[in-house]
Parts: C-alpha cells; sequence; structure tokens
C-alpha cells in the first residue's frame, strides 16, 4: 500500500489544494520547517494518504549519516517526470473532468485492463484517478491471484 507520494509543482500550494479537493480532504503547509513552500495534500482518512507538493525542479538526494535524505534545487530539471500515481478518490468522475477543466489541465478518460481518469497536474504531472466506480474494477483487476494469472499469460511471471 503507499501511504505517501512526493511530487513537484510550479504552484505547491495551488497543486496542494485541488489536489486535497479531488481527494475532499485538506491542504496545508509542509510540517517541516526546513522543507519551504512545500504543501501536503490530505484525505485524512484512515490509511494516512498524504501527497507532497515540494517546488519544480527540487530533487529528493540521499543523504549522509543519521541524514536519510536531503532535498536540493536543480536548476536543469525537466518539467515532466515518470513518477506518476493511481489513486482512488471518493470524487466522482464529473467532478474530477469538471476540476480539471476549470483549471484548464488535461484530463482524459482511458479504458484498458481498467477504467481510470488521467489528469495532468499543471499539464505536466500525470495521477491517474479511480473515483468509486472505477475503483472496484481496479482492485478486481489487481486481485493477486487474477495478476499473477494475467501476467504470466504475457510470459512475465514464471
Amino acid at each position: 500500500m503507499i501511504h505517501h507520494l512526493s511530487i513537484t509543482a510550479h504552484n505547491p500550494q495551488h497543486v496542494a489544494q485541488i489536489l486535497a479537493e479531488l481527494l475532499q480532504g485538506e491542504a496545508f503547509p509542509f510540517p517541516a520547517a526546513n522543507v519551504p513552500n512545500s504543501y501536503v495534500a490530505v484525505p485524512l482518512d484512515s490509511y494516512g494518504t498524504t501527497v507532497d507538493v515540494h517546488p519544480f525542479n527540487t530533487e529528493l538526494l540521499p543523504g549522509s549519516g543519521e541524514n536519510g535524505f536531503q532535498l536540493k534545487p536543480n536548476p536543469d530539471a525537466s518539467i515532466y517526470t515518470a513518477t506518476h500515481a493511481a489513486i482512488s478518490v471518493p470524487t466522482s468522475e464529473e467532478q474530477i473532468c469538471e476540476i480539471a477543466a476549470r483549471e484548464g489541465w488535461r484530463s482524459v478518460k482511458r479504458s484498458g485492463f481498467f477504467d481510470v481518469i488521467e489528469v495532468w497536474l499543471e499539464n505536466r504531472v500525470l495521477i491517474e484517478l479511480l473515483p468509486p466506480t472505477f475503483a472496484d474494477q481496479y482492485l478486481a483487476f489487481m486481485e493477486p491471484q487474477a495478476l499473477k494469472r494475467f501476467l504470466a499469460a504475457k510470459g512475465t511471471v514464471k
């Protein structure tokens, strides 16, 4: 289970507020004082779900000694990232599309093994949202035995 995810944004506060809206939760300044201009979006659920939103060009690097990690700006950072997440949300498909349209962010319903709504935060960071009507389909596809059968049929599991 993924409990939290960190992403970057050009406007971390705004992106955290929109994520909080999609999660039907709240946004707060990042709780550590040594991480300025960062925010968290939390649905305040029983899983401890949190999305950290740091300023664009922030990189997470290994620390040294007792320091587990460090955050460092990279002035040459690409605007795109391979990082993305699939997140179940209590928000309806219609609400997700309305919020994305209001923000001017690309969104598209994608069907395949399961349905998701792709929302591109600031048109550069992908999140795949699973409203309640999609979540059961995703969970059925990812059920361990069903997933193992699927992957074995594709030749990826022996």
